[in-house]
């Protein structure tokens, strides 16, 4: 005879109680996040609770669950979409999967590869920047090919053509673009390992908390939600709902952040690195020549 009750048997409601009963009884001990499962009363990742298939060591899958206890799916489901506060909470912004701009922005930190191809004047689009013996974009061109297959303004480039760039000068690896062929050029980047994203509600007067000039983030408003997420001074904006901000003028980074409804996703970086990147740019040409299309989905 089994010593658990049989699927039929084990109702939503008494999952519940069991829960509430693991979770009471180590309600003075905080909760730990990342940590192997050792107990059932430790929450793991994001959800609030164990998972089923932790519970009482059952190994079920999500169809079998959707199946035989589709009001448990329901609850997964809950933990997973969570909600996001009213412009005037006080809760820190999550990161929601529901945030349209933290989608497009899609900073990783990951590793991936491109295939690029050239133009009509034979060139990929993109200008680089050594950093501490890497290679990192500091310039990619609008509507390029590097635009085209997706490469950002911070992206650190590992390798071309299985060669791998660490240590190169800029020259160099702007002479292996030159001479790499028309099509089926590799490209292995990381992406944006400088960056990071923040999620920022505005508050009833449409402010989210910080101020900047030419960029530059320089002052950030006391409890605001700039300031409650963790956004810092002597950082760059580089993207607005995830799109690239670079080079354009305050009040056009202004209207996208205006224009962003009530929830705001920045991107940023440390503003001596991005100094670093751009030192002895020509201005004129980060305006004009910079991505600034939508990324798409």
């Amino acid at each position: 005879m089994s010593i658990y009750p049989s699927l039929e048997d084990m109702k939503f409601d008494q999952i519940a109680r069991a829960q509430d009963q693991v979770f009471s009884q180590t309600a003075t001990a905080p909760p730990v996040y990342g940590a192997p499962t050792v107990q059932p009363a430790v929450a793991t990742g994001d959800a609030m609770y164990p998972s089923l298939n932790e519970y009482m060591g059952l190994e079920l899958s999500e169809a079998v669950i959707a199946a035989n206890m589709p009001e448990y799916g329901q609850v997964i489901m809950y933990q997973r979409e969570v909600a996001i506060p009213q412009s005037n909470s006080n809760v820190v912004a999550p990161l929601s999967g529901q945030s349209l701009g933290l989608q497009r922005a899609q900073v990783s930190h990951g590793i991936r590869e491109l295939i690029l191809c050239k133009d009509k004047d034979g060139k990929v689009g993109v200008r680089v920047k050594p950093i501490s013996n890497g290679v990192f974009v500091c310039l990619v061109i609008e509507k390029s090919p590097a635009a085209i297959a997706g490469l950002r303004f911070g992206d650190q480039i590992l390798q071309i053509n299985g060669v791998t760039v660490a240590g190169f000068s800029m020259d160099k690896v702007h002479d292996m673009f030159r001479k790499s062929p028309i099509n089926g050029i590799s490209v292995v980047v990381r992406d944006r390992p400088f960056e990071r994203t923040l999620t920022l509600h505005k508050d009833s007067t449409g402010h989210i908390g910080f101020m900047f000039k030419n960029g530059k983030i320089f002052s950030i408003v006391k409890d605001s939600s700039a300031a409650r997420n963790g956004l810092l001074t002597d950082h760059q904006l580089l993207e607005v709902e995830g799109q690239n901000v670079v080079g354009l003028k305050d009040k056009e980074i202004t209207k996208y952040i205006d224009n962003a409804g009530n929830i705001v996703t920045v991107t940023v970086i440390p503003s001596f690195l991005y100094d670093h990147m751009i030192k002895k740019m020509n201005t004129s040409i980060i305006k004009e020549l910079m991505d600034h299309s939508i990324p798409t989905l």
